[in-house]
């Protein structure tokens, strides 16, 4: 986790709404507090999504700007925000694009921040998201991302940031137990025992009822 204090979930949820907003609609950035409200509260390409008030995010703006992670600028009528990443953790754009992949959409696989991640930056393959995911996650004091546990019944283990801190990793389910096979030959050797006696007393059940003259 990076030295400093973590970000909330809000403060990521903005970095990652204003560096996205910069690289995909230029026209509108630096983005207004409304336009920044809508694009933490946006409904697609969020995990998790999220309602929050202008109140709530202009406070958490105020965190980030003593952090020097974003620059307030007064064109116009109105406030515009814009994110210094790049300058506010050292890092380059590359790296900028995946942390904000995994900041708006949550934990992914290295092929799904290559797609999810296009539009921010394109990587030539997977072996370059690897490098600098590698890269984020092998700083000595400082690591930016961790690769979690894969999950039980996955082919691919997913990658999670750390801005916010360690990431919630779910305990493993308990695997099955394993059956001994000479343990499972006596259980079958039991079932066809059991099934054989319960063939003998139907058929001595059924002499008694014809002895009877019940049949």
């Amino acid at each position: 986790m990076p030295q400093t204090a973590p970000l909330s979930l809000l403060e990521a949820r903005i970095l990652g709404v204003l560096v996205e907003k910069k690289l995909t609609v230029p026209d509108t950035y630096p983005l207004t507090l409304n336009a920044l409200t809508a694009g933490c509260n946006q409904k697609t390409s969020r995990d998790p999504v999220m309602n929050v008030s202008d109140a709530e995010v202009l406070a958490a703006l105020e965190a980030l700007r003593a952090r020097t992670l974003i620059v307030e600028s007064s064109g116009g009528r109105v406030s515009r925000y814009s994110h210094n990443m790049e300058k506010g953790l050292q890092l380059p754009g590359q790296s900028v694009a995946l942390l904000t992949t995994l900041m708006l959409r949550g934990p992914q696989t290295v092929a799904e921040l290559r797609a999810n991640s296009e539009r921010l930056h394109r990587f030539l393959d997977s072996s370059a998201v690897e490098g600098f995911l590698d890269e984020l996650a092998s700083r000595p004091d400082d690591p930016f991302v961790v690769l979690l546990p894969r999950a039980p019944g996955s082919r691919e283990s997913r990658w999670a940031h750390l801005l916010c801190g360690e990431p919630d990793i779910p305990a493993p389910s308990a695997a099955p137990a394993r059956v001994d096979p000479d343990e499972l030959a006596v259980l079958r050797q039991d079932v066809a025992r059991l099934e054989g006696e319960v063939a003998e007393l139907r058929a001595a059940l059924s002499r008694v009822y014809t002895e009877l003259g019940l049949q």
